[in-house]
């Protein structure tokens, strides 16, 4: 048993399948609901910080160079003023409540890298952007787990 704790952590932290796809692995492998949601968020929210602090630090070392220059030049010159045209317009609020939900609504492309990324490209604060990207992935575990508890029922019924 203790392999599949450690296989739905190991998920949970691999980039665009994260919680998604960790969430419904631990429920159908027979991991108890409370403990799998502990696994998968913990394994989701572990590089969170690490993302935050070294996305931006990649792409400031990058855009001096020849080749990927330009190209990080513009991620961060377009996050930059993505960021404060957000703010002006949506407030701290308001783009706290939107990384929430881009994190929380679990469609493909979205997640706490994904979100991570964007707050950290866009300049918001580590404290806030971390909180946003915990109760965005609290949100899509909520999803995740009551959608999977679904059809794992719904498979065992008509099995």
């Amino acid at each position: 048993m203790l392999k599949q704790y450690l296989i739905a952590f190991l998920i949970s932290m691999v980039p665009l399948i994260e919680l998604r796809g960790a969430l419904p692995y631990a429920l159908a492998n027979g991991i108890p609901t409370l403990p799998a949601y502990i696994v998968c968020m913990v394994g989701n929210m572990l590089p969170v910080p690490v993302i935050f602090f070294f996305a931006r630090r990649v792409l400031e070392w990058g855009a001096d160079k020849k080749y990927i220059g330009p190209f990080f030049r513009w991620c961060l010159e377009k996050g930059h003023n993505a960021g404060r045209k957000l703010k002006e317009k949506a407030g701290s609020k308001g783009l706290f409540i939107a990384l929430l939900l881009f994190v929380g609504i679990p469609l493909p492309g979205t997640g706490a890298w994904t979100g991570t990324l964007a707050a950290s490209i866009l300049d918001m604060d580590f404290k806030t952007s971390v909180l946003a990207v915990l109760l965005g992935v609290m949100l899509a575990a909520i999803i995740m787990g009551v959608g999977s508890l679904l059809v794992i029922n719904g498979i065992h019924l008509f099995a």
